[in-house]
C-alpha cells in the first residue's frame, strides 16, 4: 500500500510533473448590459427637504456599495440554477437652492436582475479540518459544507442615464416600501424617509455592464513546476531620499490617460466583497 502513495502526483527529477489541485471550475458564464429605467432613489428626511425646495437636481455619481448574490435550483430542469443579483447603489446628488446656492445630498437605489446558468448536478457533504476542530468539539458544524455551485458577479460602476423628479402630490404610489440591510442604510447617516406628505420623488435610470459565472469545487490535474528562488534582490526603503528624485524615476502612467482599453492597476471593484461604506 505504501508503494501507491503519491504515485500519480510525484514530481520528476527535474521538479516538473502532474499534480492534483483543489479549485473551482467554471461551468457556465454570461455577460450582460442592463438598463434599469425609472429606479426610485430613497432619501433621508434631510434629502427630501432639499429635493422639495430645489429648482434643479443632478446626479453627480453612483457607486455600488454591495451586491447580494443568490443561487436557486430551477425546478424540473436539472443542473440549471437561477442567479439573483441585487445591487445597492449609493448616489451622490446636487441640488440648486435659490440663486447661486447648491447643496449636495445622497440617496440609495436598489437594482435587481436574474439569469439562468448551468451549474452541474450532484451535491456532496464536505468536512474540513481546522484549528477549532478537535476531538472534544463534537457537534460543531463550522467545518461542514457542500460542493454546491457558487455564483460570482463582476461589474463596473453604474452609468447614470437620466434623472427625473416626479411631483407626487397626495398619491400613495410614490411611497414605495423598502427594506435595506443595516450596513447599507447606515451609509446615509439617518433612516430612509418615505412620508406621504406630497413631497416629490426622485427617479434615475442606470446602465450596468456585468459578467456572471457559476462555479463548482473540482479536483484537476495540472502540469506544475517547483517554486524557484527569485533572482531579484530586495531594495531597502529609505525615507531620506529626495522625494522629487523618487517621483522622477516613476514611469509615466500612459494607460491612465487613454480613452479606451483596460487599465492595469488596483481593482476598485473589490468593494463588492464587503457590505457598507468602508469599501468606497
Amino acid at each position: 500500500m505504501s508503494d501507491n502513495r503519491n504515485g500519480s502526483s510525484c514530481f520528476s527529477q527535474d521538479a516538473r510533473g502532474t499534480v492534483c489541485i483543489d479549485t473551482h471550475r467554471v461551468l457556465d458564464s454570461c455577460r450582460d448590459r442592463d438598463c434599469f429605467e425609472g429606479v426610485r432613489v430613497y432619501l433621508t428626511a434631510f434629502g427630501e427637504d432639499i429635493l422639495s425646495s430645489a429648482t434643479n437636481v443632478r446626479a453627480k455619481s453612483a457607486k455600488i456599495l454591495w451586491a447580494y448574490v443568490g443561487v436557486d435550483e430551477v425546478p424540473f430542469n436539472c443542473g440549471f440554477y437561477q442567479v439573483t443579483v441585487r445591487y445597492y447603489i449609493l448616489v451622490e446628488l446636487e441640488a440648486c437652492i435659490g440663486i447661486g446656492r447648491s447643496q449636495t445630498f445622497s440617496g440609495i437605489s436598489v437594482l435587481e436582475k436574474q439569469v439562468i446558468l448551468y451549474g452541474g448536478e450532484g451535491t456532496v457533504t464536505t468536512f474540513t479540518s481546522g484549528p477549532d476542530n478537535n476531538f472534544c468539539s463534537i457537534g460543531n458544524t463550522d467545518n461542514m459544507g457542500t460542493n454546491g455551485p457558487t455564483a460570482i458577479v463582476e461589474t463596473v460602476e453604474p452609468i447614470i442615464l437620466s434623472t427625473k423628479v416626479v411631483d407626487c402630490g397626495c398619491r400613495s404610489s410614490c411611497c414605495e416600501s423598502i427594506e435595506l440591510p443595516a450596513c447599507i442604510s447606515n451609509c446615509l447617516g439617518a433612516d430612509i424617509c418615505c412620508a406621504n406628505n406630497g413631497t416629490p420623488a426622485l427617479y434615475l435610470s442606470y446602465g450596468i455592464f456585468s459578467v456572471i459565472r457559476i462555479v463548482r469545487p473540482a479536483q484537476l490535474l495540472v502540469q506544475a513546476s517547483d517554486y524557484s528562488v527569485p533572482d531579484k534582490e530586495c531594495v531597502a526603503a529609505s525615507n531620506n531620499e529626495d522625494p522629487c528624485s523618487v517621483f522622477n524615476n516613476m514611469p509615466f502612467p500612459i494607460s491612465r490617460f487613454r480613452g479606451t482599453g483596460n487599465v492595469n492597476g488596483t481593482n476598485d471593484n473589490q468593494r463588492g466583497k464587503g457590505c457598507g461604506c468602508g469599501n468606497k
